[in-house]
């Protein structure tokens, strides 16, 4: 045969086998879903631009815990609440469903190329390194950074109180938390103090200030449309695009890494100078230094590396707590019998760590307060800190369920295939309301379902990250047993924004306002 003739037997057989792989690849057409209004921007206005959770929720009562969703140009996406769906892509499957390209770029933009941003080997190698400094008994011993910083706020708030004939005062608590939690999480995992509880803030402080609802939230159509057409372009042309482009929030995320790398840089000589010489602190950044030192070198983390490692932790615990807490002080306010109940076990809590000689609280002491256990994981559930995450499929596969679902064709069906390159919403808000886990009461917030047998055991975890919960526990403690938490009107007015974590805000500011005054005590 002739090599031309062969050369187009070969590229057609190819294409049929392409037409062919198209027309037999696995399709979720069949599975329910919303009809889209906008080819151009599919339904990622609705999740986006809506308050978090509202638009999933709709969807999770409407058409259960698996939907078919569009991206923009009509391109399937699947959402996604489902138990075991969601533990198959998280856990089970290991790498073989990467975070999204573009959701990448974004992580890049706020916390280099650390955890976060890292897929397969790389991940692995990060995470492998970084989990020495991540353990309980070295997050244990952070815990009086945290209760000197809640501490903080309290003389703070006793000093705005003093004098006010009334007795109370209405602040935006999230202005004096946010600043805080920064400090404590700057002192704590690298041993350096930001000053951001100063009226003159330092230049990281300033750079992490309302750091992710600058840059991510209340985004325009435009934007929206912007951000997933990156979805089709090289990452290292992203990149480059967001490194340059002008914008108030690329601005902020270009300043924010200029201030971080130059600390960064100073304390990484600082603890790689101590290491030699053999002193070191209990700090994370320490003790990140340490267990780097200690690994082959083709394991050990660059210096890049370990710089992307730090803004990614004060993002994670800076950011993860701070609303968190806001959220937390705003639904005690709401709910007074769940504050006052919880303000008594503190209190008495108190009264047995005097009584025993100790001047603060342990571990150990938070642990043996269950009302406090239970309105903490209560919080983390119903106000989880980030309300989705984005992968998509490596390869060829298939979903499991939890409960069989009814396809529009009028297929029951137990299991969902799902072709490669597949788009996935994973929903943490609608997993935490599946009233088929929660109970018919899955949209209240009701601490006592943690206390009830059984439910003990359930826990919300945010990653390597999760012993900073210790932190949330420190301000959370502090904070009701001195202060009384009351509504005010304007609280009608905040909105659940999406901006990678969820934030609080009132009219694009970032707001929570709240009445303090000091709160009742038994003699």
């Amino acid at each position: 045969m002739e090599p031309l003739l062969l050369t187009a037997v070969l590229v057609g057989l190819a294409i049929l086998y392409s037409i062919y792989r198209l027309l037999t690849r696995p399709s979720i057409s069949d599975i329910p879903g919303p009809e889209s209004t906008s080819f151009w921007l599919g339904h990622l206005p609705e999740l986006f631009q809506e308050e978090a959770g509202d638009t999933d929720f709709k969807w999770q009562e409407q058409y259960g815990s698996v939907v078919r969703v569009k991206a923009p140009f009509g391109e399937d996406m699947l959402w996604i609440s489902d138990p075991k769906a969601l533990q198959y892509v998280y856990q089970t499957s290991g790498y073989n469903f990467p975070k999204q390209p573009e959701r990448r770029v974004l992580s890049r933009l706020i916390g280099d190329t650390g955890l976060t941003w890292a897929e397969g080997d790389v991940h692995k190698r990060q995470r492998k390194v970084m989990l020495p400094a991540f353990g309980s008994p070295e997050s244990k011993a952070l815990l009086p950074v945290f209760r000197h910083y809640a501490e903080q706020v309290t003389l703070k708030w006793k000093d705005l109180l003093t004098g006010r004939p009334e007795g109370s005062i209405k602040l935006n608590v999230h202005e004096y938390v946010a600043p805080a939690t920064l400090e404590a999480i700057g002192e704590a995992a690298f041993d350096y103090k930001l000053g951001v509880l100063d009226d003159e803030a330092s230049e990281l402080g300033r750079a992490y200030k309302n750091l992710v609802a600058t840059i991510f939230s209340a985004p325009s159509d435009k934007k929206i449309f912007m951000q997933n057409i990156a979805h089709y372009v090289p990452m290292a042309i992203q990149n480059f695009l967001y490194d340059h482009l002008p914008g108030k929030g690329l601005d902020k995320a270009r300043f924010n890494r200029i201030a971080a790398h130059k600390v960064a840089n100073e304390l990484l000589e600082m603890k790689t100078e101590a290491l030699l010489e053999g002193k070191g602190n209990r700090d994370i950044m320490s003790i990140l230094v340490k267990a780097n030192a200690a690994e082959n070198e083709r394991t050990r983390l660059s210096h890049t590396e370990i710089v992307s490692q730090m803004r990614t932790i004060l993002l994670a615990g800076q950011e993860t707590t701070s609303n968190t807490l806001s959220w937390a002080l705003m639904e005690l306010a709401k709910q007074p019998h769940i504050q006052s109940r919880l303000r008594s076990e503190i209190h008495a809590m108190e009264r047995t760590i005097r009584e025993r000689g100790d001047a603060d609280f342990t571990v150990a002491d938070f642990e043996a307060m269950p009302y406090l256990q239970a309105v903490l994981k209560e919080i983390l559930r119903f106000y989880p800190a980030v309300p989705h995450t984005y992968r998509q499929s490596l390869h060829d596969d298939v979903l499991p369920l939890s409960k069989p679902i009814t396809t529009r064709s009028g297929k029951v069906i137990h299991e969902v295939p799902i072709r490669a390159g597949l788009r996935l919403i994973l929903s943490v808000c609608a997993y935490n309301r599946e009233k088929e886990i929660w109970g018919e009461d899955a949209h209240v917030f009701n601490p006592e379902r943690w206390l009830a047998s059984g439910n003990a055991k359930r826990a919300t975890s945010v990653g390597v990250y999760s012993n900073l919960i210790y932190e949330l526990q420190a301000f959370l403690t502090e904070l009701v047993s001195n202060f009384q938490f009351e509504v005010v009107p304007e609280v009608d007015q905040v909105r659940k924004t999406q901006a990678i974590v969820m934030v609080p805000t009132i009219e694009n500011e970032v707001h929570l306002p709240l009445r303090i005054s000091l709160a009742p005590r038994e003699e």
